[in-house]
């Protein structure tokens, strides 16, 4: 019994010099969000780099190279980074998914790294429902800081995960589409993937319009607001301010949040 008393012991006090191998390490670095893997992935804009880690998707950037991708990655992140064949399958299932009408994404995100004002700023723009665009403005008053339109402009064009976090659903408060992480160009391309008329859009921002208004429920709207699609041309009624809606008797809907956002 002393013999075999002696041989656990001895057994135990080895477990201390096991080397687990060298493919784990790795691994438990990426569950952790120590350690990000990346890949090429399609989407309504072309092809993007896509990386991700344990706690979910951690950036999406447009890139020429691999190679591109991986320094603007290390300069903003600064963390280590693999290239992967494909996401792994459930990733890539919901990304797939992301980019069909009527879907909503459960991606998860890793947001680390941000300040709450910015991650306010990026919840809000989540809450957009596809098809659809607010101001800036519209942004700074629902987080709380009306005032802070410039700042929602700069958190907005930090996203670090542009696309899925739509950021381009979101425009300036004249009714213009305004700028976007991947370029203008991008930014129409992906509204209009998502049925966004940006011709209408542009159109009616020079011309100084802001909202529709329904001349039967005397409610209006931002003009991508599903209750303002449904309007027909003989009872839709367009303002050009919130004061010329509330002075016309309308009152703001209560889905789109249109009143004050200026």
């Amino acid at each position: 019994q002393m013999n075999d008393a002696r041989f656990l012991v001895h057994q135990l006090r080895g477990l201390g010099r096991v080397e687990a191998p060298a493919s784990v390490l790795p691994s438990v670095l990426e569950r952790t969000g120590h350690r990000d893997a990346y890949s090429r992935c399609d989407s309504p804009i072309g092809p993007v780099y896509v990386a991700y880690n344990g706690l979910g998707i951690s950036a999406v950037l447009t890139a020429a190279s691999a190679e591109e991708f991986e320094s603007a990655f290390q300069r903003r992140f600064n963390r280590p980074l693999r290239y992967a064949e494909s996401l792994p399958e459930p990733l890539a299932l919901l990304w797939q998914q992301q980019w069909q009408p009527s879907s909503r994404s459960d991606l998860p995100v890793d947001l680390r790294g941000l300040k709450d004002f910015e991650r306010d700023v990026l919840q809000k723009a989540q809450e957009i429902p596809r098809g659809e665009m607010r101001p800036y403005a519209w942004v700074a008053r629902e987080i709380g800081h009306p005032k802070a339109v410039r700042a929602v402009g700069t958190a907005l064009g930090h996203n670090p995960i542009p696309l899925l976090i739509p950021c381009h659903r979101v425009g300036k408060s004249d009714g213009h589409i305004g700028n976007y992480a991947f370029g203008p160009a991008a930014k129409q391309m992906v509204l209009d993937s998502e049925g966004v008329d940006v011709a209408g859009l542009e159109k009616l921002a020079r011309r100084g319009m802001r909202y529709y208004g329904s001349d039967t429920t005397h409610i209006y709207c931002f003009p991508t607001c599903r209750n303002a699609r449904r309007i027909t041309d003989r009872h839709r009624v367009i303002f050009r301010s919130d004061a010329e809606a509330a002075r016309s008797g309308y009152r703001p809907c209560k889905v789109c949040r249109p009143a004050l956002a200026a």
